[in-house]
Parts: structure tokens; C-alpha cells; sequence
């Protein structure tokens, strides 16, 4: 289905609700948790930490929904010369899922940042196709390319720094120390 640049403007939500429900579960439960920490929870007294969670969470959450209708759409955004199957689809979702529960251990949060970091660069040319051939997602329009580049590129920032660059800072090898 081709949406004409005039359906487009009309179509498109002035707040992008579904191209941003992962950025607003991530200020959300980053700013929840750091409001806990506030209260004397000492874990969240730092902005790493709260994030940190809310990046499990919003790739809980991402992960997730390729296990429901929202595959089809996933599907639809694969770019040639990939195959569209739902074992790519699934394989994505399963692998989001593993980094979002790998941030949460010490032991694996380095890597898991890392993982997801590539994973996120790994599926952008889905989103560029996406982008480029007015592929709809939920029905709506594609997300505006510059849209989609600017949140993934700071996804992959908040993952290097909640692990990779807050461990070389802190010296804390879970890069969990507040600095």
C-alpha cells in the first residue's frame, strides 16, 4: 500500500505515539526511578542506574511485541535480499528480550549492551526500507527517517553509557557506581 505525500502530512500524529512508545517508557520509568531513588532508594540515586532498568524494561517491551500482531508489520519492513519469515521476526524479538535480561546482570551487562548496540544498527536498513518505500506501520505512516536515526543513535549512547563508558569511569566493573 503507497500513501501519497498528501495522506501522509494527514496522517501522520503530531506527538508519533507509536514510533516513540519506546522513548516514552524509557523517560518514564528513568524519571520513576530516580524519583524512588529520591525517596531513599539507593540504587536509583543515579541517573546510570534508573536508566539502566528503563532500558530493560523498554527492551522487554520491544521485544515483546514480535510475538504479537505487531509481526506482521515487522515482517513488511525486511528488506531485500533478507527473507521475510516470522523466524526473523521472532529471532529479533528473542534476541531484545535476552539483552533486556542481560543488562540486568552484572555479570553480563557489558556484553548485553554491546549485543543490543549491534542488534539496533543491525536492524536500522529495515527502517531506512521502511522509510524509503512509505511502508506502514500500525497503519500509520513510516516514521520520518531522521526521526528513526536520531532515536536509535541515542538508544545505542544510553547503552555504552549505563555500561561500557560508565564502567571505564567508575571503575566498577557492572558500571553501576554513580559518578
Amino acid at each position: 500500500m503507497r500513501i501519497t505525500v498528501r495522506e501522509r502530512k494527514h496522517r501522520e500524529s503530531p506527538l508519533l505515539v507509536d514510533v516513540v512508545v519506546p522513548l516514552y517508557i524509557l523517560i518514564l520509568v528513568t524519571l520513576t526511578l530516580r524519583a524512588i531513588g529520591a525517596l531513599g532508594v539507593r540504587k536509583f540515586s543515579c541517573f546510570r542506574e534508573a536508566a539502566l532498568v528503563a532500558l530493560a524494561v523498554m527492551f522487554l517491551f520491544t521485544g515483546t511485541t514480535h510475538f504479537t500482531d505487531m509481526k506482521q508489520d515487522y515482517l513488511a519492513m525486511i528488506p531485500d535480499p533478507l527473507p521475510r519469515t516470522f523466524w526473523l521476526i521472532y529471532l529479533t524479538g528473542v534476541l531484545e528480550i535476552s539483552g533486556a535480561v542481560g543488562l540486568l546482570v552484572t555479570a553480563l551487562r557489558r556484553t548485553a549492551s554491546i549485543c543490543l548496540a549491534v542488534l539496533l544498527l543491525a536492524m536500522f536498513p529495515a527502517n531506512v526500507h521502511a522509510s524509503l518505500n512509505e511502508i506502514p506501520f500500525r497503519g500509520q505512516p513510516p516514521t520520518a527517517l531522521w526521526l528513526r536515526a536520531f532515536l536509535q543513535a541515542g538508544f545505542v549512547g544510553l547503552l555504552m553509557w549505563v555500561s561500557v563508558i560508565g564502567e571505564h569511569r567508575t571503575g566498577d566493573p557492572g558500571g553501576q557506581a554513580c559518578a
